[in-house]
């Protein structure tokens, strides 16, 4: 064997995969720093990232760890060390917190989800034009732009989706020695994709048990015997009140014994039964399992005017804090199943999530036990007030308050302001604010790219209306495509209208609010299936002339779709600035939330 020079070596390069690759990263990457605060869900995951960072255990409920595990991993590397208070959207990052490394990882995976569409096509047995085509949808798409802009998960989701699909097809489409590897890496990213989209059903410790099987402590809207609590003191035994009677203040430790069954309230590091995120409540019982009571509670005025207040009936707002575990006593929003009668859940929320006037408490009403049987203070609880508290209110302020409660109790347990239906997602009938300046109009919304999508919505119609035709006509015996452009145009639709199909109808089923940004994996599924069947109708349907007449429909579709990124190009990256009027302009749809800042 003689070695022959010169040696040569081929490379081949798609410039075209090359170049809207580098669009797409300049796309996705430019200014990622801007704005230089805490845009949406980044408060949401900014959370997560945190304990993380602080090696902090947690459960969260909307998801397996991955994806906040991906976000952390940029947070690492850009040395961000947790130490920040994701506690408003809105909040100007400091100077010591790298914002870009925050975004870096799901900007990245936003931007090659362009050129994995690009790959995806040619998968599929689809021509170069059709690729570009895919790709261009998939670039100049504003929602998914806007996505993968910040500190969220679609895009990193989206990413493994496609990878997915894309390797499984290079899998079945090479019978080569590398097959295998591509083969596992649809696995992985399958299993990548799986674990962005479920959530955790159910949260067991090593001992098998999913709560401590303790007294459930829950909430309902009406007055009742089992109501009454007994604010005690945690160094005396006696549950009497002794002469004189010591106020309880704003900092005080005490405990809170329930008046029918004498059990402490009590919470612990056992997953609530329907937020598993969160610790469950009980009234503690001693089962002799090891497991201790953590029965102390700080009282904390939210509404005091100094620091040696009182606690007082109906004008004081508390939160209760678990002395253990800094977790808050309040409402998780979510109802038990039938066990515990559909009442509400109450839960000890970490302080790092709790918010909102669902961990405010007041009482309606005092009394000064006297009786220290169980039998006799049941009578006592059941007897009307027969000692006179003094309540300087008048009849003004108990109006207002009433008021004020039944106006926001709603609002306390109503869907988010920005939530939508999965019928308002095909559309576009809706929107969501991400951020707005605070002294301008400056404003960023995650709002779709108007004519891709409805080029996605005809896709989608034309191939299924297509479908039925081909199989009817099969049906009866005619054959009107070859076999192998037949089964290109199955995988399609298994693919495309079957990937779009898996990631959007589920959410009719969820009882959990959903946001337009749920539906972009399905979006991304329309995308591919748009270019690939106009080829498929330009080759094998449509007449020379007919042709002709195609091509210009198509790089005029294309034309609209770019002029229609940069219409939105405002909203999507949040500068330049608009004034009201031009914002007024971009308010294609009534139902769109744009919100205007007059000068």
């Amino acid at each position: 064997m003689h070695l022959q020079l010169p040696l040569v070596a081929t490379l081949q390069v798609d410039v075209v995969l090359v170049l809207v690759t580098i669009v797409a990263l300049w796309t996705r990457l430019s200014q990622l720093s801007y704005p230089n605060a805490v845009v949406f869900d980044e408060v949401y995951y900014g959370q997560f990232v945190s304990l993380y960072m602080k090696q902090v255990f947690f459960i969260d409920d909307s998801g397996p760890p991955l994806g906040h595990m991906i976000l952390s991993l940029g947070a690492y590397l850009g040395g961000f060390n947790g130490n920040y208070a994701w506690n408003q959207i809105g909040a100007e990052y400091p100077n010591n917190v790298s914002v870009w490394s925050l975004r870096c990882l799901p900007a990245v995976c936003g931007a090659l989800c362009v050129p994995l569409v690009y790959l995806l096509t040619l998968e599929l047995r689809f021509c170069h034009l059709s690729a570009l085509g895919t790709a261009l949808l998939v670039l100049l798409e504003n929602s998914l732009i806007v996505q993968s802009r910040f500190m969220l998960l679609e895009s990193v989701l989206i990413f493994f989706v496609l990878l997915a699909f894309f390797s499984y097809l290079r899998f079945h489409n090479r019978p080569n020695s590398t097959r295998i590897c591509w083969l596992l890496l649809s696995g992985a990213s399958c299993s990548a994709a799986v674990g962005h989209h479920f959530l955790f059903v159910v949260i067991r410790y090593e001992n098998g048990r999913g709560s401590s099987h303790q007294q459930q402590v829950t909430c309902y809207p009406f007055k009742d015997i089992n109501n009454w609590w007994i604010v005690k003191d945690p160094g005396r035994q006696e549950l009497v009140v002794s002469g004189p009677p010591q106020p309880v203040r704003h900092g005080d430790v005490i405990q809170l014994v329930h008046g029918m069954t004498s059990r402490f309230l009590n919470s612990h590091d056992v997953a609530a039964p329907m937020s598993p995120h969160a610790q469950e409540v009980s009234g503690y019982i001693d089962f002799n399992i090891s497991m201790a009571p953590q029965n102390l509670w700080q009282v904390d005025i939210s509404n005091r005017r100094a620091e040696s207040d009182s606690w007082k009936t109906i004008l004081s707002q508390i939160r209760l804090v678990h002395v253990n575990t800094s977790a808050i006593l309040q409402l998780s929003g979510m109802s038990l199943p039938d066990w515990g009668f559909r009442q509400l859940e109450v839960v000890a929320e970490k302080h790092f999530k709790a918010s909102g006037d669902s961990l405010k408490w007041t009482v309606e009403e005092h009394r000064y036990g006297i009786s220290q049987e169980q039998k006799d203070r049941e009578a006592e609880f059941h007897s009307p007030t027969d000692i006179p508290v003094d309540r300087n209110i008048s009849f003004w302020i108990k109006f207002v308050e009433l008021q004020w409660k039944m106006l926001t109790v709603k609002q306390e347990y109503s869907e988010h302001k920005y939530s939508s239906t999965p019928l308002e997602w095909i559309t576009m009938d809706t929107n969501i604010a991400y951020w707005l300046h605070t002294s301008s109009n400056a404003q960023i919304h995650l709002i779709g790219n108007p004519v891709s999508w409805c080029l996605a919505n005809l896709g989608l119609l034309a191939y299924q209306l297509l479908a039925v035709v081909y199989l009817v006509r099969r049906r009866r015996g005619f054959k009107d495509l070859p076999d192998d452009v037949w089964d290109r145009f199955v995988c399609l639709g298994c693919v495309c209208v079957g990937g779009w199909f898996v990631n959007f109808v589920p959410f009719f089923l969820m009882e959990k609010t959903v946001f337009l940004y749920h539906y972009l994996p399905a979006l991304c599924c329309l995308h591919v299936l748009g270019p690939a069947l106009v080829e498929h109708m330009h080759t094998h349907l449509l007449s020379a002339s007919l042709r002709r007449v195609s091509c210009v429909c198509v790089w005029s579709a294309l034309l609209l779709v770019f002029l229609s990124y940069r219409t939105f190009c405002p909203l999507t990256y949040g500068i330049p600035e608009l004034s009201a009027n031009q914002l007024q302009r971009l308010k294609w749809k009534e139902s769109w939330d744009i919100l205007l800042r007059r000068h």
